[in-house]
């Protein structure tokens, strides 16, 4: 299958996702729509996303900006809670019962973007855990040490050593998504955990290494966190992505305006929903396993998140095309991964 040149997938999924708020949806949304059915949507605006009233109000104005012509049920927002020390277990049900809230994010506070409303205290969360553990809500992790005594480039491995397993301890039941691994040590704790543990994986963590951060200069818009980590880290990663049930994609594209972003002390995400499907195939296609391609990106996610698959096919082929300079992003632009770079692969529109 290596050497085909066109290729036929079940339509992807994508378990973690940045749209933004307005103005930024009209643009945001149809990028994800081009690509996905299901996305699970990430609550860390501002304000954070911490109510089943506020994730239902979120998911309207996301549906609102799916472009005209798209069948009813092609495209489904997946929508999540963010965790703070005050979630009462009292709105974790109301969460299960909305039928559209699939997901509590746990961010420890200050780990990443707009992260300073997240989890200080871990004991605090233990009731909310709980009720999570009986309901079967799946908790879902942003695995970065905060203590600032700890090296950027350690700080995912240093939680999985410490906290990961403190919560396991306490809630052994507790259906877990370790979100955006880019270590071999966060992937070996997931492969060792019970099967109620997986992990999302993204497509630039498949394909970069954190030379790329520093390769002819400062290049802010391979800046992500968790940061990109040792061409040994992500050979492992691209092993569990092709071989693993436990890993699936979460693409963790999360743009920000170039002004934001190409500055003294710019935000960490990269923006990758306009090609997120191709460079997973670019990364897979390199280890001659494009075989595992639409487990990785169609179905495990599902299954763990007891969904059916997708429905319908897409058509992902061989093709040259230039990545734009920018797109628009509200009354902004976004620079994305890649720009003005040639991809050699297409994923052809929805038909």
């Amino acid at each position: 299958m290596a050497e085909a040149f066109e290729m036929e997938i079940l339509q992807p999924d994508d378990f973690h996702h940045h749209f933004r708020d307005e103005p930024a949806l009209e643009h945001t949304v149809p990028h994800a729509v081009a690509q996905f059915s299901r996305v699970l949507v990430m609550p860390n605006l501002v304000p954070p996303v911490t109510t089943t009233a506020a994730a239902v109000a979120y998911r309207e104005r996301i549906m609102n900006r799916v472009p005209a012509g798209v069948p009813e049920g092609a495209f489904v927002p997946l929508m999540t809670l963010y965790l703070t020390d005050n979630t009462t277990p009292e709105e974790i049900v109301k969460a299960k019962e909305s039928g559209y809230v699939y997901a509590v994010k746990l961010y420890p506070a200050g780990a990443t973007t707009n992260s300073d409303a997240g989890v200080t205290d871990y004991e605090r969360i233990m009731p909310a855990l709980a009720k999570m553990e009986e309901l079967g809500i799946l908790l879902l992790v942003h695995g970065e040490s905060t203590d600032q005594a700890v090296d950027v480039f350690e700080r995912e491995q240093s939680f999985y050593q410490t906290v990961m397993p403190m919560i396991l301890e306490r809630r052994p039941k507790l259906r877990v998504v370790c979100e955006h691994v880019t270590s071999a040590a966060a992937a070996s704790f997931v492969e060792q955990a019970g099967p109620n543990v997986a992990a999302t994986i993204t497509a630039h963590h498949l394909c970069h290494n954190r030379n790329a951060l520093f390769k002819g200069g400062i290049n802010p818009h391979f800046y992500c966190l968790p940061i990109l980590k040792t061409e040994a880290d992500r050979q492992k990663l691209l092993q569990c992505a092709v071989d693993s049930p436990k890993f699936f994609l979460g693409t963790d594209s999360a743009p920000h305006a170039v002004d934001r972003k190409e500055t003294a002390c710019g935000c960490a995400g990269c923006f990758t929903a306009h090609m997120a499907v191709e460079l997973v195939a670019e990364a897979f296609e390199s280890v001659r396993r494009l075989d595992a391609l639409e487990d990785f990106v169609s179905r495990r996610g599902a299954a763990f998140y007891g969904l059916p698959p997708a429905q319908g096919k897409r058509q992902l082929v061989r093709e040259a095309w230039k990545v734009p300079e920018t797109y628009p992003f509200g009354d902004k632009t976004v620079r994305p991964l890649r720009a003005g770079e040639e991809s050699r692969w297409k994923l052809k529109p929805r038909v």
